[in-house]
């Protein structure tokens, strides 16, 4: 396992690999009885992990309790990132929702009660809810890393251009900066290529991604069966349904076969070559449900792929950036000092 700064911004220590604990417990009706958890939990610091990352609403608390009980031996060494924005149960109701100072400091709270410790090094505001002002939000996380109560703060799943604002606004204001986001990223899911991860890179920001299985899909298990995500959690769901996608896994299998490696393997392996590329952090999240998953993924530890191995990967799974991306593409030579034919632009009317 090696290891890294959280982002340019902070000197926060991470394993290259964090541990998601999204099905660390039961109460979902799905995931990995606390003996289990127990097992994932242990071979992952065996192996050098220390980035543990959970949620106030994972499995309604059990997660955050279970995460709790185990790094309660040796809890400084350990990075404990943890969420809150949905609440941590389904009658949690407006008070205990959303992004407001009241639901933080409560939810923080609770959290550090079910975890069993007085600070937690990461912080997330889990999800924007498109009503609390950033400005409360970025206040509201100031006075708690005062407090000694958080020591970083980040922001999942917000779009690029809410991040930015928050960055800027954190810098002027003098409060704790945003130290990293939270993205879903994988080979069927590369759609923060456009904006979010230049962003990241741009401001120094740490990623962690999350999904990089693509909710399993890109092991190949679904071709054999529908048992998984599809059937038990029914959320964070990648199937089949592009040519693209299709092709995606096509060519991750058929690059297993010629490494000897797991399909699951490739796709993270791919994710990690990624991350080595990048100008600022990246580091993928892992989200075992059992021992033999996380042996898979700690397997791609040891994966190489070869240039060309890469750019295949990298080639099929590519997203269109879009515009302005695309129009800026088109001008790009002719800025540059290149051929003038390669676009026309308007006419300038002269008064």
């Amino acid at each position: 396992m090696r290891y890294t700064t959280f982002g340019r911004q902070t000197g926060l220590r991470v394993s290259e690999y964090a541990l998601g604990t999204g099905n660390f417990g039961t109460g979902w009706g799905a995931g990995a009885e606390p003996d289990e958890a127990r097992r994932m939990f242990d071979r992952f610091a065996e192996a050098g992990g220390t980035f543990v990352d959970t949620a106030d609403n994972y499995q309604f608390g059990e997660s955050e309790e279970l995460v709790g009980k185990f790094v309660a031996a040796d809890r400084d060494h350990f990075v404990l990132a943890t969420k809150f924005t949905n609440g941590a149960s389904p009658q949690s109701g407006v008070s205990r929702t959303g992004n407001s100072r009241k639901n933080m400091v409560a939810s923080l709270e609770a959290s550090l009660k079910h975890l069993g410790t007085d600070y937690v090094d990461l912080y997330w505001v889990h999800f924007p809810d498109d009503l609390t002002p950033i400005e409360e939000i970025l206040r509201g996380l100031d006075d708690l890393v005062s407090s000694g109560k958080i020591l970083h703060v980040a922001l999942s799943n917000f779009p690029a251009w809410r991040v930015s604002r928050a960055a800027i606004l954190a810098d002027l204001k003098g409060w704790a900066p945003v130290a990293g986001i939270q993205v879903e990223y994988s080979l069927v899911e590369r759609t923060a290529d456009r904006e979010l991860l230049p962003m990241a890179e741009a401001l120094g920001l740490g990623a962690a991604l999350w999904s990089p299985l693509g909710g399993g899909l890109l092991t190949g298990k679904y071709r054999r069966s529908d048992e998984g995500r599809l059937t038990d959690l029914k959320a964070v769901i990648h199937t089949e349904d592009t040519d693209q996608k299709t092709a995606v896994v096509d060519t991750v299998l058929a690059i297993a076969e010629e490494t000897g490696a797991t399909p699951a393997q490739v796709a993270v392996a791919w994710v990690r070559e990624r991350a080595d590329r990048a100008s600022t952090p990246l580091v993928p999240i892992i989200g075992p449900r059992n021992l033999a998953q996380l042996d898979d993924y700690l397997g791609a530890l040891d994966v190489r792929l070869t240039a060309e191995q890469f750019t295949r990967l990298s080639d099929v799974s590519a997203v269109r950036l879009g515009f302005p991306h695309e129009a800026i593409a088109g001008v790009r030579d002719t800025v540059r000092g290149g051929s003038a034919d390669r676009i026309t632009l308007p006419a300038v009317p002269v008064a």
